[in-house]
């Protein structure tokens, strides 16, 4: 098993996902391979450190985060070798180019990133929603060899290798709310002290920048228990805008059809610990059945 989660910034995943990963992992041992590729070079967003500095101080406390999960970490790189610069996103041939390489490269089973919001009146983040929508743009050319040859050139353009195509899913974007959804809910509450350590590892971000732009009620934390009571907080207030139980730390993900459309039963047998209703399921069931022309 493959999975991959692709997201704008460094600590984007520990939010959305981490659990998901450390439950996958559980189960699978080493017959996982997980990755997380990060798409900007977390340069911009800090108040008092240059950029260069947050840039490489951000990258070391996402390789401490992968430590603790067991995943591999990747920095998205142009065609030419350099980052993508954060807060300057533009959806660009080179952002599909670069996106197309490293997801033939990795080749995932399951492929996470942000959602595409419908209702205009979602509030969004414009570095999450680049990267969806070039997750989308792609996502059909992930096995067309040709597609971005002259970013990556072949030696030899008469061979090719065949690559799956992956499930993609959306997670959950706080920056959008009142548009998420959830097809798929992960109880996570068993490993919701592993998301704690790996997320309490982005000190520049949950401790210096997060309270000081004051868009995600967080203040400064002092230890890990606080911070994982301010992680509950954050679950408990998911919960409520989806309409899930309460009391129990969840992760969410939405089905969609940008790459191969997957059976209900498959999503059931890979997913640990999925927590259903019954009007969920069959919604869900209907709609990958419609997609799917069976």
């Amino acid at each position: 098993m493959r999975i991959l989660c692709v997201h704008a910034h460094y600590d984007d995943f520990e939010l959305v996902a981490a659990g998901t990963f450390e439950l996958f992992r559980q189960r699978l041992g080493s017959q996982l391979k997980a990755r997380v590729l990060v798409c900007t070079d977390g340069r911009s967003g800090h108040q008092f450190r240059t950029r260069a500095e947050t840039a490489a101080l951000r990258h070391s406390e996402q390789l401490a985060a992968a430590e603790i999960g067991g995943y591999e970490v990747e920095l998205l790189l142009k065609p030419n070798g350099q980052p993508f610069e954060e807060a300057c996103r533009v959806l660009s041939n080179d952002l599909l180019a670069a996106l197309w390489k490293s997801i033939r490269e990795f080749e995932p089973d399951y492929l996470f990133c942000p959602p595409l919001p419908s209702d205009p009146l979602a509030g969004v983040h414009p570095d999450h929603i680049t990267v969806a929508e070039a997750i989308r743009r792609v996502a059909y050319m992930i096995n067309v060899p040709h597609a971005f040859l002259d970013e990556y050139p072949s030696a030899n353009e008469r061979v090719s290798t065949w690559i799956k195509t992956p499930v993609i899913l959306n997670t959950y974007d706080s920056y959008m709310a009142g548009a998420n959804a959830v097809d798929l809910a992960v109880d996570t509450e068993s490993v919701l002290d592993s998301v704690a350590r790996q997320s309490w590892c982005h000190q520049s971000q949950i401790n210096e920048w997060l309270p000081w732009v004051a868009r995600h009620d967080i203040e400064p934390t002092s230890n890990l228990p606080s911070w994982k009571e301010k992680l509950r907080q954050r679950f408990e207030r998911q919960q409520r805008e989806l309409g899930l139980p309460s009391g129990r730390a969840c992760e969410v993900f939405t089905v969609t059809a940008w790459g191969t459309v997957p059976k209900l039963d498959d999503l059931t047998r890979d997913f640990p610990n999925l927590l259903w209703d019954d009007e969920r399921e069959e919604r869900l069931r209907k709609r990958l059945s419609r997609w799917s022309g069976v």
